[in-house]
């Protein structure tokens, strides 16, 4: 792996990348507990679910637009990838919502995947890949709670 030397995220990254989780968290809660609006709350889930993966695909763009010392075909995989977890997330408003939920776990899986592919070749904050995994992690326990919950309570 090559990283650079900084081990802890800077406070503002913590805030920021735990602070998205509270949608998450939330969304899932209100499924399993609020019968009446479940379906409300679960096109919720999988909409902020959507803007979520593309908004971490665009990470990718960022880094294949400044990273220095990338191969030119290293650089245009990274462009063409980042493109794709917004077209996952936009199918996955499209399916019945346990059907998107899965399909986003999905995206954000193969989106770590391929962070960890990119830390393997550039030089990324020693941070950014644990921190990717935990939210990764608690993202899709979110949506895989709010699939099985709508396919039990339905």
């Amino acid at each position: 792996m090559n990283l650079s030397s900084s081990i802890s995220p800077p406070r503002h990254i913590v805030l920021l990348g735990y602070g998205g989780l509270l949608p998450f968290l939330g969304l899932a809660l209100l499924i399993l507990t609020s019968q009446e609006y479940r379906p409300f709350w679960a096109e919720a889930l999988v909409n902020y679910g959507a803007v979520i993966l593309s908004f971490i695909g665009a990470l990718h763009w960022g880094f294949g637009m400044s990273v220095q010392n990338m191969s030119a075909e290293r650089r245009r995989d990274r462009l063409i990838w980042s493109v794709i977890p917004a077209l996952i997330g936009w199918l996955s408003t499209l399916l019945p919502v346990p059907l998107g939920c899965l399909l986003l776990i999905v995206g954000f899986v193969v989106h770590f995947w391929q962070d960890r592919q990119l830390v393997r070749v550039v030089s990324l904050q020693a941070w950014y890949l644990p921190l990717r995994l935990r939210l990764t992690a608690v993202a899709s326990v979110c949506l895989l709670i709010g699939a099985i919950a709508l396919v039990v309570y339905s």
